[in-house]
């Protein structure tokens, strides 16, 4: 008699309920809170890594590298302000704060932009010495919080950026915890010491387009229409967002995709409001087409930003200049794997962390720690910033080129073909090896 065959069946692990989703349920029922951290959406999300260039061959005309120049210069701000800003390379530096960073990486981000000749940003919580002083080009914002606001910095700036959202975090604010408090964030702040502290989501002083209107041309009598007034959205209903910006009066509109970092905010805001950096552009784009103020006023893309393609990719799809911020912080030393044994002991890897808040990054770039501080060299972090600009504004200048472009900004949709059928419907390019655009009729 043959015995019967016993058959087990093989564990299989849930889509909707994988490894990750139900440690959050058990840290979630564990602790009665939400999750909090920094950095941008860790989810796989339409991205540039979905377009790719038509180069030139037979029916276009290459540049030759070493021989033909391709400008790379932008000016930003030529609507209304007696003196707008030039900036040799279109790779600015996000805004990110005194308080979530400390004051060397401050100094190194302006270190680095200066060298570079391109522009950083403050960030919440006002402007520090460190960073004006090494800075050649300083963009002020001007947020909700109003943390760290003073009139007198505000005339020390070269571009004011009014903030009304932020692409990680659309519709919400940031947090900066106790810990990272320390007595110097404290009064620039006006904040208690040690006290967790929670940004604001909307302005103080209006409710609407209309008054930002008025607020826009308060900003300008402050500053004697010198400078250029940014306005800052994070991307969600970007096409009416960039015509009511335009309406009220800004010199430039940046516009912040999911994929842009924040120092700390929820992990459901994150990986769940706003929409793609791709898919913000062409959208941003139409608006500024429809009122006939395409490259009148300025649009700078942020979100995700990673090398010199994706550079190019932003402007051919019609930005004149993008903004990096994550990007910019690796760069510096952020997550930098000779660090991987302190990472581990916080619980993460390098590359992982994004524990901003807790004010323990062991490269010394997001604390206040004053010992962990002291790891990083803010003229070597401006070094390191620097290369990595330049890099990327090679790169960028190698695609234009093989597109027959003698500057960045000529750079256009047509340059482009989709790898998938929902990349191309978000930036409106064909499908590659077609002439189809999603959401046309045109094939």
């Amino acid at each position: 008699m043959t015995e019967k065959k016993k058959y087990t069946t093989v564990p299989r692990e849930s889509a909707t309920f994988d490894k990750l989703t139900m440690a959050e349920i058990r840290r979630a029922a564990d602790t009665g809170i939400y999750d909090i951290r920094g950095a941008g959406a860790k989810r796989k999300l339409p991205h540039f890594d979905d377009l790719l260039f038509l180069g030139a061959s037979m029916s276009r005309y290459p540049l030759e590298g070493y021989r033909e120049k391709c400008n790379t210069s932008v000016t930003l701000g030529t609507r209304f302000a007696k003196k707008p800003i030039t900036i040799d390379t279109p790779v600015t530096i996000a805004g990110m704060s005194f308080g979530a960073l400390s004051a060397y990486a401050k100094e190194a981000l302006g270190r680095g932009a200066s060298a570079v000749g391109t522009s950083t940003t403050t960030g919440d919580g006002g402007m520090t010495p460190e960073e004006r002083g090494q800075s050649s080009k300083l963009v002020y914002q001007y947020l909700p919080s109003r943390y760290g606001m003073n009139p007198d910095d505000l005339r020390k700036a070269d571009a004011i950026e009014v903030v009304l959202g932020q692409g990680a975090k659309p519709g919400g604010g940031g947090m900066l915890l106790g810990q990272k408090i320390t007595e110097r964030v404290a009064k620039m702040r006006t904040l208690p010491m040690g006290v967790d502290q929670r940004s604001a989501c909307r302005h103080p002083d209006w409710t609407g387009p209309d008054d930002l209107e008025i607020k826009i041309k308060e900003l300008r009598e402050i500053t004697d229409w010198q400078v250029p007034i940014y306005i800052k959205v994070g991307a969600t209903r970007t096409y009416y967002d960039v015509k009511l910006a335009v309406k009220a009066g800004a010199d430039v509109i940046v516009v912040d995709g999911m994929q842009g970092g924040t120092a700390a905010t929820q992990d459901v805001f994150i990986e769940h409001v706003g929409i793609p950096t791709m898919a913000a552009i062409p959208q941003a784009v139409q608006a500024l087409q429809e009122m006939g103020m395409h490259r009148k006023v300025q649009l700078i893309v942020s979100g995700g930003i990673r090398n010199g393609a994706d550079v190019a990719k932003c402007m051919a799809l019609g930005a004149d200049a993008v903004a990096i911020g994550t990007a910019a912080l690796v760069a510096l030393g952020d997550n930098d794997p000779k660090w991987e044994e302190e990472y581990q002991k916080l619980g993460s890897t390098a590359g992982s962390y994004d524990d901003w808040h807790e004010g323990r990054d062991p490269a010394g770039i997001s604390t206040q720690d004053p010992e962990l501080m002291k790891r990083f060299d803010p003229v070597e972090g401006g070094r390191r910033l620097a290369n990595y600009i330049r890099v990327l504004t090679l790169e960028a200048q190698t695609l234009a080129r093989a597109c027959g472009k003698n500057d960045l900004r000529h750079l256009e949709p047509e340059d482009l073909v989709a790898l998938t059928v929902e990349s191309a419907a978000m930036a409106r390019v064909p499908l590659a090896g077609t002439s189809w655009i999603p959401g046309t009729h045109t094939f």
